[in-house]
């Protein structure tokens, strides 16, 4: 059987180097995958090789110096399938003065490198011209047990970046195993220094934790160890409700969508949408929403503007469906053909499962409704527009978007369904109005 393409050209990349005359080995997380019986999504190879001598072995058009103070080269393959392939030099890493990188390396061998990475089971090599396995860190027992277990002294791995205590738990709830005591403890005790890193690479980590199946494990692990109130301090005051913890961690726990926008739409869920900014005036409905603490948030963690806005949708709109029989068809339409509606429903599932049977019936009207709703009748093409009510006599203005707005809310309401009874409606109103 035919290996993975991107298999395939990890173990060409370690034969070039051995046959060039160097030692080279796979290397951290994808040996760790390939003993767990997963296929790695990338490979890393570790040479006694340096930087200039594995761009002279694949030449300088296949491989890039993105990291060649560091002793790293990435390898490219023949073709996208293949992937690449990140080829770092033997090393030992000097102290971490930004609390990240090392400040100088020193090329080494690979019992030294497998001593400055950070946890047992990110720790091995393995050899794949040998079908051989080198375990200098105990890494392979960890595995067996099921212990997630900081290389020698847990506090100076923790020391060296602060954001492996992040990982830690991300990697101790994804593969559903334990702490070891001495990491669990060091992280306790470390955990108000993640203040140090940018909230950059603190936001990624909690990307990858929020978005596997792992996450209510992983937001628990982060209460336990400390860092949750300083990684997401908008969550602290309503975390410190009992109940809230709970249901949080339910709905995480049996969420489908796979989506960390969702989750945090869950964690965030009694947060303000809108901003009080009664006392300014003229304040506007953008200034609102701009100012709002679900949009603060949103900032403070560096979302998209798209991320954000869909988590101030979700966050705004759950309460509307849980109450869908008594919605105005137009509202319920709205929902039901907007493009997070996916998300809007299984937010809205998982909130009816620690809520009474009131709640479980609106879901559950707003599902049979879906189902049996053409997406023509959810969302018809508007009978008129803007340049319909110019040559109706209107001009552009707060009336003008007022009317447009109206006129689509009786088409929804199946009031009126043709064009002409637009115009009729629209005539109507005004003569109303002045």
């Amino acid at each position: 059987m035919s290996l993975p393409a991107s298999r395939e050209f990890a173990v060409e990349v370690v034969q070039r180097l051995v046959d060039a005359g160097y030692e080279a080995l796979w290397a951290g997380g994808c040996v760790r995958d390939f003993l767990m019986g997963n296929e790695p999504s990338d490979f890393d190879v570790a040479t006694s090789a340096r930087p200039e001598e594995v761009r002279a072995v694949f030449g300088k058009r296949r491989t890039l110096a993105i990291g060649e103070s560091f002793g790293v080269i990435v390898v490219l393959g023949p073709d996208r399938t293949a992937g690449q392939v990140e080829v770092a030099t033997f090393r030992t890493d000097s102290s971490y003065s930004d609390g990240r990188r090392p400040d100088t390396v020193t090329f080494s061998t690979a019992r030294e490198d497998a001593r400055r990475r950070d946890f047992t089971i990110n720790g091995m090599f393995y050899d794949p011209l040998r079908e051989q396995l080198i375990d200098y860190v105990g890494g392979r027992i960890d595995l067996e047990y099921r212990i997630l277990r900081a290389i020698g002294d847990p506090e100076e791995r923790i020391e060296e970046d602060k954001l492996r205590m992040l990982r830690a738990i991300r990697f101790a709830a994804k593969f559903d195993f334990n702490l070891d005591q001495r990491t669990a403890e060091a992280i306790r005790k470390l955990a108000s220094e993640i203040r140090v890193v940018s909230q950059e690479r603190i936001t990624e980590e909690l990307r990858k934790m929020l978005a596997h199946a792992s996450r209510a494990k992983g937001i628990r692990m982060l209460d336990e160890a400390g860092l949750l109130p300083l990684v997401l301090p908008d969550l602290e005051e309503p975390w410190s409700d009992p109940d809230y913890a709970e249901q949080s961690l339910r709905m995480l726990a049996s969420e489908h969508d796979g989506s960390c926008v969702l989750s945090l739409a869950i964690l965030f869920r009694q947060l303000p949408t809108e901003a009080d900014i009664s006392g300014i005036p003229a304040a506007s409905k953008k200034q609102q929403l701009r100012a709002s603490p679900v949009v603060q948030l949103g900032k403070r963690l560096r979302l998209s503007n798209r991320e954000i806005e869909t988590i101030r949708w979700l966050v705004d709109k759950v309460p509307l469906l849980l109450r869908g029989r008594q919605l105005p068809l137009h509202q319920l339409k709205g929902l039901l053909a907007h493009e997070h509606r996916d998300m809007l429903l299984e937010m809205a599932r998982l909130l009816t499962l620690g809520q009474g049977a009131e709640a479980r019936e609106h879901f559950a009207y707003c599902q049979e409704y879906l189902s049996r709703t053409p997406a023509e009748t959810l969302n018809p093409p508007p009978l008129l527009n803007g340049a319909d009510l110019i040559a109706l006599g209107l001009k552009p203005g707060h009336e003008f978007s007022q009317l447009l707005e109206q006129v689509r809310h009786a088409q929804l309401d199946e009031q009126i369904s043709q064009r002409q009874q637009a115009i009729e409606w629209i005539n109507k109103h005004r003569n109303e109005q002045t």
